[in-house]
Order: structure tokens, then sequence, then C-alpha cells
């Protein structure tokens, strides 16, 4: 056989594979929290998911998608997400394994992405390492270092001086609190004081007479988004910490959309760091916040919606390339640098780290036709993970 022939008879085997890939079902097993403290987070991460798929003919690069869901619920137990990830890889025969809401969940799996050849789409899991702990791992979410340190810069460019730093105690509060740090002492900043609470149920009232006794200027916090952090501001105001000149400044998850009204007035005019507001102003986010309030009209997207939703985008856009070829090594390879316009604005996974890299806004709260709203008003652009430097 000529050298012509073989070309031909290649092309007709690629044809063949592509058709067999793509008269599959790609199954996704898409572990995260549905129950316990953390159900918010498996809610928006599945409602972001299934817009991406209803706004695409239930199709992603070809195939037609089929989600196969594990409740990994607390999302602290690595033992839980560890045997439900062996399940859905054993039994369930899934492609590709996605979700993952906190960072015991995704540092559990991690081992079996590597064993089993399959791709782990991280859509929340906010630890830096996280990518590190599997070849075959990609996050579209975020990192904690990389929400800390915009608002470091931005508080010492403030007249913030002197903070005051609380934190839970888990990976992604030590992410958190290392960087505001590091950042923060950098540009001049003194931290005054600094403590870790326990990551479910803490009593906050030792802690903030610590904060307030210490005097800073600032506090600097970041907890879990949910009851957690609504028990902390609730504290932090009957304390009179707020009218003792203290400010708050953190990572947005303390003032996430889900969480907001439950927080009320006592939120106006916190200023904090991230990379989604529902009140982003783009076409892209119009689209995405019309279709979450079709579908959802008794919940607020937040920014685990958009990562489910983008964690969609880019299986769709990594399988489009290989032609619907999900084993890891091809997917992974497909996904280095892939480019996109998200509901939060541009972002690219960097080819190096396969981690997002996306604009970090600085934001303050503001009450926009009676709805409480994170308003953005500056911005770091093309922000890679300062974690990984």
């Amino acid at each position: 056989m000529n050298l012509k022939s073989r070309l031909a008879a290649l092309a007709v085997a690629l044809a063949a594979a592509g058709g067999a890939w793509a008269a599959d079902p790609l199954k996704i097993g898409l572990l995260v929290p549905m129950s316990g403290p953390f159900a918010a987070y498996g809610k928006q991460i599945q409602h972001g998911v299934d817009l991406y798929l209803a706004a695409h003919g239930g199709m992603v690069g070809g195939r037609k998608a089929e989600i196969v869901l594990k409740d990994d619920s607390p999302g602290t137990a690595g033992d839980v997400s560890k045997r439900l990830a062996q399940e859905l890889v054993v039994k369930d025969k899934v492609d590709i394994l996605a979700g993952f809401g906190l960072t015991p969940s995704a540092f559990a799996v991690a081992p079996i992405a590597t064993q089993a050849q399959k791709p782990m789409v991280v859509m929340n899991a906010a630890t830096s390492s996280i990518t590190t702990k599997s070849p075959n791992i990609v996050r579209v979410s975020m990192t904690l270092p990389q929400n800390s340190a915009p608002i470091a810069a931005w508080a010492a460019k403030n007249g913030i001086q002197k903070v005051f730093i609380l934190i839970a105690d888990y990976g992604p509060g030590y992410d958190a609190g290392g960087q505001f740090k590091k950042t923060f002492t950098a540009a001049g900043g003194q931290i005054v004081g600094e403590v870790k609470v326990p990551v479910t149920n803490p009593d906050y009232g030792p802690f903030l007479q610590r904060i307030k006794d210490a005097k800073p200027d600032a506090v600097f916090n970041f907890l879990p988004p949910g009851a957690g952090t609504v028990a902390f501001l609730k504290g932090f105001n009957e304390r009179g910490l707020a009218q003792d000149g203290i400010k708050l400044i953190a990572p947005g998850d303390l003032t996430e959309e889900d969480i907001i009204d439950a927080i009320g007035d006592s939120a106006l005019g916190l200023v904090t760091s991230f990379h989604y507001a529902e009140s982003h102003q783009s076409p892209e986010n119009a689209a995405f916040t019309a279709a979450y309030a079709k579908a959802y009209p008794k919940d607020r997207p937040n920014f685990m919606a958009v990562g489910g939703y983008d964690g969609m985008q880019l299986i769709d856009l990594a399988l489009t390339k290989t032609g619907g070829n999900a084993e890891a090594d091809k997917f992974i390879a497909a996904a280095k640098g892939l480019k996109w316009t998200s509901p939060r604005g541009p972002i690219t996974i960097d080819p190096n780290t396969r981690d997002v890299v996306q604009t970090i806004y600085i934001r303050k709260v503001e009450k926009l036709d009676g709805k409480l709203q994170n308003v953005e008003f500056d911005s770091f652009a093309n922000f890679a993970d300062p974690g990984k430097e």
C-alpha cells in the first residue's frame, strides 16, 4: 500500500472512530454535595450544568451528554467522595469526572482520575494545589490566592494599614489568608492578629472579641459561603465592630448571591474581590442571568452556577477539538490554552497549570432596583493564580 492509500485508510479509520464516539452518549459523573450544610453548592453547580445543556440541545462536542449525579455530602469527607468516584468509574463507567464543591472532595478523587485515566473538571473547589494532584485535572472556577491578592492590593492603596485575619481552618482558608498576608505586607501593611475557626458550627464570639481588642483598620475574612458567613456578619455588627470603624474585606464568598439576601442591609458597603457577580455587565451574562431566572425563579445565580456552566463549556470545546474523544490525554491536551467568553468575562485555561486565568473584580455591595448586588468598580485583568508562583 502506497503512502496515499495509507493516508486515505487512516482518514477512514479516524472518521469511523469519531462516528463511534458520537454514537455513544458522553457520561459525566457529577460529584457534588446535594444535602447537608453545603447543599447549596451542589444545587448551584447542577443548575449551571443543566442550563448549559438546555441551551445546547443536551449535546457537548457532538455527543449526547448524560449526567450521572452523586451526592458526596457533606463535601468535606474525602472518604465519601472517593467511594462515590470509584462507583462512577467502575459501575457507571463515566467518561469524565466533574463537579467538586469543596477541596477535600477534589483531593480525594484526584488519585482516581490518575489511576482510571479520566479527565477531572473542577467546577468549584479552590485550593491552589488541586491541579497539581493529577495531570488529568483542569479547573474552571478560581483559586483563593487568585481572589485574595487583588483585595490585599486594593486595601493597601486605600488607607488600610492594619488588618486582622480570620479564616476557616482548612485548605482554602490557608490559601486565602496566606496570600492576603503575602500581598498586603509586601505593600507595607501590617497583620495585627490571625485566627483559624472551624469550618462548621463555630462560635464566633471569642474571635470577634479578639478582633475588637486588637483595633485593626479592617478584618480580612474567608469562610465557606453559607450559614456560617451569615452568622459571622451578624456577630460582627452586633458586637459593634462596624461602629468602631473596623472595615470588613474579603473574597467574594462573603457576599455571594445565594446568601446576600439573608445578610440583608448590613452587607451594604462591603468591599470584596471576586471573579463573578450577578450584576456583571456583558451580553453573555445578560443571557445567562435571564435563562437562570426563567429556569429557577426562586434562586439567584452565583459563582458556582457559573462554574458548572463553564465546566460544561470547557467539555464542549475540548471534545469539539478531539472529535468527541474523551480519553484523558487527548482531552487534557485539547483543554490546555482554551479561551472563551464566560458570563463572568474572558477566561483562559493556562496550558502550564491547567488552571483558569480570568479578570478579578473589586466590588461594593449596593442596592440596585431594590436588590442587594455586588457592583464592580475596579478590576485586575488576565489574573493567574499567584499561589503557583
